[in-house]
């Protein structure tokens, strides 16, 4: 029932970009310049002015903008509606993930809530907080699951799952016979390290300058772009590394990797779920995030 030109209208808008609206609705950029046009022809009225080589409303498209989200959210209200009487939840569900949590955590509760609701789809997206945020602000996505909190006030943050990143080795590093080690330990051994801007590499220069330390300190083997890569250098040998409890369960299960514990104690942080304030959200993503919120991540650890 929900207007479908109306939708690219206000993603056009949001967006100020017919390529990145072509993304989101999944729609040919002819196509969606087609949606936009007939709108145009129907209100008699240029919607965009593009004269200014960027795309902005018109004062005729900031008046159908603003009636446009009021039917969009009234049609997301009459679903939420129908769908307590009915008991039947559809639609999509699509969400932006850190690389610890899209590849370690989101699979397993994925499978799982799609047994419970296997008319409801679900699309993840992995990448770095940045770009989350911004699939955020282009509607590309409902909502992220971040390990920053995001800086700009118009984003609603709530913690909902613990992390601890390990110092981890092969099962035959010497330091394996050692009950604890010291981060100063730890930096005299080769290292292995996620790239710039990675959010484990932020916490872990966070945790070297709480001790006095930085990134040069360490003795740096190698930078690799997953924690999948740094996993396989360190079970072959090539030093140390620090990485989630979350991507070592496997192997640690296995023996191929170790645990070193740290004197200086745990090393910690949270992931968050973000989405914009005041956003209406489908039936599916609340059932989504109620489930998430809910689900016995603690199991997964045994």
């Amino acid at each position: 029932m929900e207007d479908h030109k109306l939708k690219v209208f206000c993603t056009v808008a949001e967006t100020k970009s017919f390529s990145k609206t072509s993304e989101i609705i999944h729609l040919t950029q002819p196509a969606v310049s087609l949606q936009i046009q007939a709108l145009e022809e129907l209100y008699e009225t240029k919607l965009f002015d593009r004269s200014s080589g960027s795309i902005t409303l018109t004062p005729a498209g900031e008046i159908l903008y603003k009636y446009a989200k009021q039917i969009l959210t009234l049609y997301a209200e009459a679903a939420k509606e129908i769908s307590k009487i009915t008991g039947l939840i559809k639609g999509c569900v699509k969400i932006g993930a850190g690389t610890t949590v899209g590849n370690y955590i989101l699979p397993a509760v994925a499978v799982d809530f799609k047994k419970r609701h296997p008319k409801i789809r679900v699309s993840v997206s992995i990448g770095n907080a940045k770009k989350i945020l911004e699939m955020l602000n282009s509607s590309m996505i409902d909502f992220g699951i971040i390990s920053e909190m995001p800086g700009k006030s118009k984003f609603s943050v709530e913690s909902i799952i613990s992390d601890e990143l390990c110092v981890i080795c092969s099962a035959d590093h010497p330091l394996c016979n050692q009950k604890s080690v010291s981060i100063y330990d730890v930096v005299k051994e080769p290292f292995v390290i996620r790239e710039e801007g990675s959010s484990t590499r932020v916490i872990i220069e966070r945790f070297l300058a709480e001790h006095g330390l930085s990134i040069s300190d360490l003795h740096i083997a190698l930078i690799l772009g997953s924690t999948g890569s740094i996993k396989e250098a360190v079970e072959r040998g090539m030093g140390l590394s620090i990485v989630s409890k979350w991507a070592i369960r496997k192997e640690v299960s296995c023996g191929n990797l170790k645990i070193l514990k740290l004197k200086e104690g745990k090393i910690k942080r949270d992931f968050y779920i973000v989405l914009p304030k005041n956003s209406i959200l489908s039936p599916a993503v609340e059932e989504f995030i109620t489930y998430i919120k809910n689900y016995p991540y603690n199991d997964m650890l045994l």
